[in-house]
Formats: C-alpha cells, structure tokens, sequence
C-alpha cells in the first residue's frame, strides 16, 4: 500500500497536469472566438421553391460574398432576375485582418442552410462577422430595429459607475461618426470603461452615430449596473466591459488596435501554468522535505524561489504575480507537512 503523503502527491501532479492541458485547450478556442455563433433571425416564410430558382440564386449570392469576403469587409451583392432576385450582404469587425475576413464569412453559408433552410429572409451573426439576405419584396426594417442583446450577469457597485459609462458611450457615439473609414468602426477606452461601436458600411456617418447611439440608450435601458454588455440592431452593433482595476491592454485577433478577452485568458492560462509548475516542484521536493525534516525544507524554499525567479524573467507573469505564488507556495508546504505529520 503506498504511502499517504506520496499519494497525496501524486494526486495534485495529475489534476494540474489536466489544469496544464486544458488551459493548451482553451487557448485553441480562443484563436477561433470570432467564428462562435451569436444568434440567428430567420423569416418565417419559406421560399415557393417548386423549379429551385430561389435555392440556386441563394447559393449564387452566397458564392459571389464568401469569394468578396478575401478583398474587403463590407460588400453587397444580388443575385437571379426579378421578380426571383435575392439580395444579401456581409459585414466583418473593423478589427479583424483580411484572411480572417474569409475565415469568418465562409462559415456562414453552410449555417444558413442548417439553421435557416428555405427562409426567404435571414440573419447569422457570428463574433467577428455576420450576413443577411432577402428576397426582393421582402418588408424592410430601419437601421436601429432592435435584433439581440446580451447583458453580464455580473453587477458593478459606486456612484460612479453610470456617469462613467454614460460618458464611454458618448465618446463611441463621437468616435464611430468621425471614423472616416469604410468600416464605420470604433474601439476606445473611458477610465475603467472598453467600448466599441460598428455600423454597416453604407451608413452615412450622421446616420452611423444615430444608430450606434440608439444601441447604447438600449444598453443603459436594459443591462442597467451589468459590468457587460453587447446589443445588436438591424445596421450597428456595440459592445461594452467595465473593469474595476483599469482596463487591460490586449491585442485583438488581427493583432493590431487594442481589445480585452483574448490577453485576459491568455494571462490565466500562463498563471495557471506557472502556478501548476509550482505545485509539481513543491510535490517532487516534498519526500526530500520529510527526510532531511526543517532544514532541507528551508533549502527548498531556496530551490523554488530561484526556480520562480528565473520564471518571472522568461514569462509573461511579472514580479508580483510570482511572489504571490511564491508565498503560496510556501504555506501550501507547510500545512502539507503538518498534515503528513498528523498521518
């Protein structure tokens, strides 16, 4: 029967080495965030499709974007003869390169299909991009028609939080309006606020700011104190985040500009690892510690803050972060020992 403390041991290395493998996981995940599915809109009417004049122009248009989609972030195109045309569109994020562009839009055909089926009309909204098409004589909506919206769970608290936010939102409505680009689109940051706005890329920049704004009235009305929130209307979109320590500086997915989510997961990834690294040191010194009792344990304290140290300078964890682990470490040995002990 093997020894308590060695077992012990021998538990923590394998549940931090599915810590370590996991956190390889997630960081795959996070290199396709801007494919994931948002939501869908798709018309209840169904094409009168007897001949597959519909469903042959549909996947015509469909073609003639996801080939645009490698050129530019914002084309129309149509596709068929009246009264059987069909008329579509793609938008990308202003902050995503051009292969990404591709990547994005060339998922959407095959979702339309799955998702949507014969609809005359439909929307797929993914992260980094979206597409819409219908036919003809489809109903047309104004710019700022409410389509989806997503509220954090998380609550902030201070009296300041809603002037704060209120004056982010300002500066994004002034921000998308003076873009002057094709992409109408605007990241920034507002004390402990991130913000972003995009229209589609018609809009006129008025136009632009109208929409953008109507999002954010959207947002205060109904996110209210949420640290989060995105809302997405017929022809823009925003998004916010409130970080209560100041907002990070991140790269975004064509890695350029600023942006928060993927760095936030990257940095915990690395202090996951580290801190798992920490903990399998500890577990390799701990049969040594038990021999040579108090002092091999001191020696060992040495061992692991050299080991750290070495870590801080060819990681991206910095000083700080290593010394809190350092200290962690420290404890995590010594109640170790002192339940070794007690078995």
């Amino acid at each position: 029967m093997g020894s308590p403390r060695k077992s012990l041991c021998l538990l923590y290395v394998s549940l931090l080495s599915v810590i370590i493998f996991g956190g390889s996981l997630t960081s795959f995940t996070i290199a396709a965030d801007f494919t994931n599915l948002v939501f869908k809109g798709c018309a209840d009417q169904k094409f009168q499709d007897a001949p597959g004049v519909y469903s042959q122009n549909l996947r015509n248009l469909m073609s003639t974007l996801v080939s645009q989609s490698s050129q530019k972030p914002f084309p129309k195109a149509s596709s068929g003869e009246d009264p059987n045309a069909i008329m579509g569109l793609y938008q990308c994020k202003g902050d995503l390169t051009t292969s990404q562009y591709y990547t994005c839009v060339s998922k959407i055909p095959e979702m339309i299909d799955k998702l949507c089926g014969k609809a005359v009309a439909a929307r797929i909204q993914l992260s980094g991009c979206y597409s819409r098409y219908e036919i003809v004589e489809f109903k047309q909506v104004p710019a700022t028609e409410f389509l989806y919206k997503v509220c954090g769970s998380s609550r902030a608290s201070g009296a300041e939080f809603e002037s704060k936010r209120d004056a982010a939102f300002n500066m994004a409505e002034n921000g998308v309006k003076s873009d002057g680009g094709d992409n109408l689109f605007y990241t920034g940051q507002y004390r402990p606020f991130y913000v972003l706005g995009q229209c589609e890329g018609d809009l006129k920049t008025s136009d632009c700011g109208d929409c953008v704004k109507s999002a954010f009235e959207t947002a205060k009305e109904d996110c209210g104190d949420s640290v989060s929130g995105r809302v997405y209307l017929q022809e823009c979109f925003i998004s916010y985040s409130y970080y209560s320590d100041g907002v990070p500086t991140i790269s975004s997915p064509s890695g350029t500009g600023t942006t928060r989510q993927s760095t936030q997961r990257t940095v915990a990834i690395a202090v996951g690892g580290v801190t798992a690294l920490g903990f399998i040191i500890v577990c390799l010194m701990f049969p040594k510690s038990v021999l040579k009792k108090r002092i091999s344990k001191h020696a060992g304290y040495v061992t692991m803050s050299k080991t750290l140290t070495h870590l801080s300078q060819v990681s991206i964890i910095n000083f700080v972060d290593v010394w809190k682990l350092y200290n962690f470490s420290h404890d995590y040995v010594q109640g170790i020992e002192k339940m070794s002990f007690a078995v």
